[in-house]
Formats: C-alpha cells, sequence, structure tokens
C-alpha cells in the first residue's frame, strides 16, 4: 500500500463512502459528488510505480470467454499501445476480487484490461485535455463493446472523466525494467463537480490534446469494391460512412470508417446497431 493511500484511510470511510452509499445498483459514473475535501485527499495519491513482478498466477489463462465473446491474452505486455476509450468502475466492485485474485480497490492507482498479462503498468493519456498518470492492470475488463481499459476512481479523478464516465485515451505499457517517469506533478483544476478541487497530473500544453474526433473502423480490405460493399450495407446509420486509403505493410489497403464522430454516447449507439448488421469487429481510429 502506498504511503499517501494509508494516510488517509482514516478519512476516506467517513467522507467518501458515505457519498457513495446513496446511490448503490447506479451506474458507477452516476455516484453522487463526494466532499471536496475527499477528492482532494483522493488526487494526492501518487501514481503506480512500475517495478518488475511474476505474472499472477490468476487471470493469465491463454484465452478466456465473457458474453459469449473470446478473449486472448497477450504472452507478453511489450511494447503494447492502444487508443480508444476508457470508462471506470468504482463502489459496486470496491472490496472484491479482481480477475488476478486481488481484492479491487477504488482508492488505488490500478485498471482492467481485456488481453493484457496480469500484472503490468500502463501509461494512460486523456487525448480530450491532455493528463497522463499511470496505473497498474491487475483485473480483466471491460466488456463492453467500444472501451479499450476500465480505470479505478482515484485513476479517473486523476484524468477528471468521473464526470462523464468516459474518455478518449490512449495507454501504453512501460517496462519496468526501462521505466523512469519524468517531470513534477503541478496543481491543475478538477471539474465542477469536484467543486474545484485540485488535481495532479502531468501538464502538457493544450495543443498537445487532441480535439475531441474519432472514428469507428469498421473493416480494412485489400480490394475496393469488398470496402465499398460493407459502406453500402451501412447507409441506413444516422452518420457519415467514407472509405479511405492506406499503406499497411507496404500494401494499399481499403479502411470503411464510421464518422468523423465527436460524442461518445453517439458512438456507443452506433456500435450497438453494428451488431444486427452482421458487424462485430470495430475499433475507434483516432486521426
Amino acid at each position: 500500500m502506498k504511503p499517501g493511500l494509508d494516510r488517509m484511510r482514516p478519512l476516506l470511510p467517513a467522507l467518501l463512502l458515505a457519498a457513495l452509499a446513496g446511490c448503490a445498483g447506479a451506474p458507477d459514473k452516476k455516484v453522487a459528488t463526494p466532499p471536496a475535501r475527499a477528492l482532494e485527499e483522493l488526487a494526492k495519491i501518487p501514481d503506480a510505480v512500475p517495478k518488475v513482478e511474476p505474472k499472477s498466477e490468476l487471470g493469465n489463462m491463454k484465452t478466456y470467454e465473457v458474453f459469449g465473446q473470446r478473449y486472448y491474452v497477450l504472452d507478453s505486455s511489450d511494447n503494447f499501445t492502444q487508443e480508444g476509450i476508457a470508462s471506470w468502475y468504482g463502489p459496486k466492485f470496491h472490496g472484491k476480487k479482481t480477475s488476478s485474485g486481488e481484492i479491487y480497490d477504488m482508492y488505488a492507482m490500478t485498471a482492467a484490461h481485456k488481453t493484457l498479462p496480469l500484472p503490468c503498468y500502463l501509461e494512460v493519456k486523456n487525448l480530450e485535455n491532455g493528463r497522463t498518470i499511470v496505473v497498474r492492470v491487475n483485473d480483466r475488463g471491460p466488456f463492453h463493446d467500444n472501451r479499450i481499459v476500465d480505470l479505478s476512481y482515484t485513476a479517473a479523478l486523476k484524468l477528471d472523466m468521473l464526470d462523464k464516465g468516459t474518455a478518449l485515451v490512449k495507454i501504453r505499457t512501460l517496462d519496468p525494467r526501462t521505466h523512469r517517469r519524468g517531470g513534477a506533478p503541478v496543481q491543475r483544476r478538477a471539474s465542477a463537480a469536484a467543486d474545484g478541487a485540485p488535481v495532479e497530473g502531468r501538464a502538457l500544453a493544450a495543443a498537445d490534446a487532441a480535439p475531441l474526433e474519432f472514428y469507428i473502423q469498421v473493416g480494412v480490405f485489400a480490394d475496393y469494391n469488398n470496402a465499398e460493399s460493407l459502406k453500402d450495407r451501412l447507409a441506413a446509420l444516422a452518420a457519415p460512412i467514407r472509405v479511405d486509403e492506406a499503406r499497411l505493410n507496404e500494401t494499399s489497403a481499403y479502411r470503411v470508417k464510421i464518422g468523423p464522430l465527436n460524442n461518445i454516447e453517439a458512438a456507443d449507439e452506433l456500435v450497438n446497431q453494428l451488431a444486427p448488421l452482421g458487424i462485430y469487429e470495430h475499433r475507434i481510429l483516432l486521426e
């Protein structure tokens, strides 16, 4: 347990859990706003510090199935990067076992991922505001068609995504043998729901934060006609559909994309319409 977290234990049950308890059964992102003092203390919890650890005895099976979807766990976390939508999970799971067998602590800097080996360490950058954190992955999830990582309550707070519940992010794994985190933490204002409580995170230039614009990629084809055929199948969707040429492995390919989009809720609704059209493979594409 980190020193900062130990110091806060007497405070959190009284201030934070009391505020959250009133929303039992509601989605995590709809929980009541805890007192500003509790949020301010949570924001001081340091990021996870990467260290060399053996693979967990639990949670690292080669393949597993959830809700009819099969997932394949990676042998290594080396050089892994991914862009997409992050979500967070909190009081509903607090105190329960994670896939690795550890107890989920919503106040710790942890995360869940569907295929990365457990444990490993991730740098998570909120592309909407430039904030960056480091978390330890010790759980499986999120099992939602349109999410790539589930963050703890504190991790989501430090990325300033509690109110929305989601954020466009870029994640990359960190090698504990070589990682050295630089840059001093700075004070940045949290959302209005945090009553102005400061949130720590490495500040990046405003220009470094990507605009909220993305695509849902639903297919990549070597043959242009096949790409156009899929585009025609999507004509009923209330969103722009386009076919773009790209270079993949030194050859031409044609990407079928929905967008551009600037709203995660709208993207979720479009994803829900893909399965009835026989489309099950898709990913968020940031450009």
